[in-house]
């Protein structure tokens, strides 16, 4: 393997804004990134905006045999109870049966979800007037709906000293700031992906 690429959704249509969530992604996965690099990986993800992008994107480099490890990283938009492709089959007609299941991976219901999980974070970036008892309390943060996860950081932060959450604006910061550890404890399919992009690191 020669390293690493990543297709995910996200960062809207414009360049400035792919580029915003580029480097904020590439912050938390920074421990991930490290260890590719500390054995010579190339590390490359890619933010495509709308979700139909990133696997345009991903089956291209599955079938154009791209050496090293191709992922998928898109939004679940929904609570899931099977495997990522066969979510993805079910919820949006896609077959992703052309990769294998390792290699497709789902933000859990929404990358919002990620960004909740470490409220002491939050607080710490957005100042005075934050209301933390707004954002979701659940240990599983999977199990809480998109809409509540949405609504609720909208809440916890509208009197903030930045004001409301937006997402080209502050998703890169927040998620260089979040605590990578209590996102896997509370979002399973953040973990799932820790833990297979470490195992092809180290195989490597």
């Amino acid at each position: 393997m020669s390293g690493v690429t990543i297709y995910m959704e996200g960062g809207g249509d414009s360049k400035d804004g792919k580029v915003a969530l580029r480097q904020g992604m590439d912050a938390l996965l920074a421990p991930l990134k490290r260890a590719a690099e500390r054995k010579a990986l190339h590390w490359k993800l890619v933010c495509c905006g709308k979700r139909s992008a990133a696997l345009r994107h991903f089956r291209n480099a599955v079938a154009a045999g791209r050496v090293g490890f191709v992922a998928l990283l898109v939004d679940a938009e929904g609570p899931v109870s099977q495997d990522p492709r066969r979510h993805l089959a079910s919820r949006d007609g896609w077959d992703v049966t052309f990769a294998d299941d390792g290699a497709v991976h789902l933000m859990v219901q929404v990358m919002e979800t990620w960004i909740v999980a470490d409220a002491e974070a939050l607080a710490a970036y957005y100042g005075q007037r934050f209301n933390r008892n707004a954002l979701p309390g659940a240990n599983n943060l999977e199990d809480v709906p998109k809409l509540d996860v949405e609504q609720g950081l909208r809440r916890a932060t509208e009197k903030s000293t930045k004001g409301r959450y937006h997402k080209i604006g502050h998703a890169r910061d927040l998620l260089g700031r979040i605590d990578p550890g209590r996102v896997r404890q509370r979002c399973g399919h953040c973990d799932r992906l820790f833990n297979k992009l470490s195992t092809e690191i180290e195989a490597a």
